[in-house]
């Protein structure tokens, strides 16, 4: 059995999956055999239907397009703003970058989604993408999480952290929906955080233009921004021993990676735990860093 890994910044970190993906392809024993890249997700800047995080991807999206079709991998656009309008789904970029990644490739791509009515909007004018439901969704209910992977519009759904180590509940799904689950690992919220869906809706206004305040985090550590050490003690990680020896057994083969507002090197580090063996890490550091072209911070 494999694992897939859906991993951070198709438009905000396109030079250092230039760097990475050649390696992933050519260097095979520097990296664990049991895992592979399910897809690369992200979004442009200023893109009305995007959600979760303020994009602030630069990369021209044929580039993106062409590099993710380059190692085979799938692409896809978050698109999970969940306050859109009717008059919304008339925006041209976001249409544009929809019918842009429809097309062609041998690996089929996806739209990240939260609103119901970009779900009609995209099936109807979209069909060849698939959709993924959006953690952005909020759902820690297990009831209404389970409701969502009945529904046949998604082939994945990624459930709200909090639901990660619900292991009676989520050992019993059938063989079916337990496919179309894809868990978030290393979300550094706070995990008893009341307000996550509002922090969600905010980023949702700011990309629609809106003039909003910030949403102001509760959370007791906020001041100290994403550390990966902190998102490795919150009560929802997945870590690599748990894959292996937890979610693996028991028939989940999905796990979505965050940290598209992150830095570059902060990702880096995602690939070197997530992916690269302990004895191989310091090698890809080195391919990676001496790449004169990548700009890491």
């Amino acid at each position: 059995m494999k694992v897939y890994y859906h991993l951070p910044g198709l438009f905000e970190f396109v030079d250092l999956y230039r760097a990475f993906l050649p390696l992933f392809r050519s260097r095979r024993e520097f990296f664990y055999d049991w895992c592979e890249i399910g897809s690369i997700y992200g979004a442009p800047a200023d893109c009305l239907w995007g959600g979760g995080r303020a994009g602030f991807g630069e990369a021209r999206a044929q580039d993106a397009k062409d590099l993710a079709e380059e190692y085979g991998v799938s692409a896809r656009l978050t698109f999970s703003n969940s306050l859109l309008r009717e008059e919304h789904l008339s925006d041209r970029k976001c249409n544009a970058l929809c019918a842009l990644f429809e097309k062609g490739g041998t690996v089929q791509n996806g739209v990240i989604v939260s609103s119901d009515l970009l779900i009609r909007h995209l099936q109807k004018n979209y069909p060849g993408l698939y959709l993924v439901s959006s953690t952005t969704k909020v759902l820690t209910e297990f009831s209404r999480f389970e409701d969502e992977l009945s529904r046949p519009e998604f082939r994945f759904v990624v459930p709200d952290f909090r639901l990660n180590k619900a292991f009676d509940r989520l050992n019993a799904l059938p063989e079916e929906k337990k496919r179309k689950v894809e868990f978030l690992c290393n979300e550094c919220c706070w995990f008893f955080c009341p307000e996550r869906k509002q922090c969600y809706e905010n980023v949702s206004r700011k990309n629609l233009g809106e003039d909003c305040p910030d949403h102001v985090c509760a959370s007791p550590k906020a001041h100290r921004g994403y550390r990966f050490s902190d998102a490795m003690k919150n009560p929802g990680f997945i870590g690599t021993q748990d894959i292996l020896n937890v979610y693996m057994p028991n028939g989940f083969r999905h796990f979505k990676i965050e940290g598209r507002s992150l830095g570059s090197a902060v990702v880096l580090e995602f690939l070197l735990y997530y992916m690269t063996k302990p004895e191989f890490q310091l090698n890809v550091r080195e391919e990676i860093y001496l790449d004169s072209s990548l700009d890491l911070f």
